[in-house]
């Protein structure tokens, strides 16, 4: 009897059913990643991917110095990582468990579009583009998203310890070996790549799709490793209750408290290698080798913003969730704002020319944009413009957008 009833199709979370504290943590997380981007929009790659090489603001004891420690200490990697873990928990929400075929074709479709939208957005917009990397992922990551909490957890958590200690180890090799592991970029290609992305909207493009097709594939045959078992670990903690705010108090706590220690040493060590003008060896490569467990962080932070919101900040609640309701959008967005400003044809193209105290002021305004816009379009809007349009496809359907009295 049951064979003969036609399911019903598959259908996106209505607002009221969404779960606040996913929205919270990817509204800190997307908010959070724009702090790391904003270099990579506004310099080349090889000045930001070498700390100590060729640099238009090199890292020394002074306000540009200030805004990288921060960005180094509180930011990087750890917001991303919260994204990626995220993301495994959306892959699980829209796909259900393995076996049921209506939601997984439009998991499969999810992927497909995201892609599609990666593929646009990198080779067009801006190199630094994830959402390639993601669908990517994602392929496995649905394969596996029916296997018991325990065992994600552990094999998440497993695979990324490992792999923050590989490169660990190989940042010390680095730091201790310098000669050995030296790049043969010079100021020469930085300022090269800083004149093609000055000199019109053909040279722009071009540096960012050279830019992007190197990224990407580091991304694809490199990255993939280590953003599969963040996601893995992401969907093994929502269903073990962690996002929920379900687990014991002092689990929590503990997060928090080992997130706290490590971002004190790491604080202490970034520090020290500002203070000898980002000399990696005034540490002994320590800093780079602790910053390549942002997890613990990470983790701390997530702790921190369950118990908030779980516990009644309702200020932090109504600041962060709608921003994470529209957080495809945000990122896009924020791609959009930021290109315009550093190398967009009808912009001003400052591309080159921005240090990073400027950076964090123009990181502070669209985050002040991005928390005034978001709830003010979902007043009048079910949900952003691209999470209609990417549910739309998803879906193969039309999908409601503006609220209904």
């Amino acid at each position: 009897m049951r064979d003969q009833v036609a399911a019903a199709p598959p259908t996106p979370v209505a607002a009221v059913h969404r779960i606040v504290t996913l929205d919270v943590l990817r509204g800190a997380a997307v908010l959070g990643i724009l702090a790391v981007n904003a270099a990579a929009f506004a310099l080349p790659m090889l000045a930001i991917e070498m700390s100590s090489g060729p640099s238009p603001f090199p890292a020394e004891a002074n306000a540009s110095g200030v805004a990288q420690w921060i960005i180094a200490v509180f930011f990087q990697q750890k917001f991303v990582t919260l994204f990626s873990m995220l993301f495994g928990v959306s892959i699980f929400l829209v796909g259900g468990e393995r076996g049921d075929e209506a939601k997984e074709r439009v998991l499969r479709r999810r992927l497909l579009f995201l892609a599609l939208f990666g593929l646009i957005h990198g080779a067009a917009f801006w190199y630094g583009d994830i959402l390639l990397l993601y669908a990517w992922s994602g392929l496995f990551v649905m394969t596996m998203r029916s296997m018991p909490a325990g065992r994600l957890i552990w094999i998440g958590a497993g695979v990324t310890v490992v792999l923050g200690t590989l490169q660990a180890g190989l940042m010390l090799l680095m730091a201790n070996f310098p000669e050995a592991m030296s790049s043969e970029a010079s100021d020469g290609t930085v300022a090269a790549s800083i004149a093609a992305y000055q000199s019109g909207w053909a040279g722009a493009a071009l540096e960012n799709l050279k830019t992007w097709a190197i990224a990407q594939g580091m991304n694809l045959l490199m990255y993939v490793f280590s953003t599969v078992p963040l996601m893995m670990l992401g969907l093994g903690l929502f269903k073990a209750g962690f996002f929920h705010g379900r687990m014991s108090m002092r689990v929590y706590v503990s997060l928090m408290a080992g997130g706290a220690v490590v971002l004190a040493l790491l604080a202490g060590l970034e520090w020290m290698e500002i203070q000898a003008g980002a000399e990696v060896e005034a540490t002994g490569g320590w800093a780079m080798a602790v910053g390549s467990y942002p997890l613990i962080i990470t983790l701390g932070y997530a702790s921190a913003l369950i118990l908030a919101t779980t516990r009644g900040v309702g200020w932090l609640r109504k600041a962060l969730a709608p921003v994470g309701r529209m957080a495809f959008t945000n990122y896009l967005t924020q791609t959009l704002i930021m290109a315009t400003i550093f190398y967009m044809p009808w912009g001003p193209r400052l591309f080159g020319q921005v240090d990073y105290p400027m950076q964090w002021a123009i990181v502070v305004g669209v985050w002040a944009l991005q928390l005034i816009w978001s709830p003010l379009w979902l007043s009048k809007f079910t949900m952003g413009p691209f999470e209609w349009l990417w549910r739309r496809l998803s879906y193969g359907r039309d999908l409601p957008l503006r609220r209904t009295a």
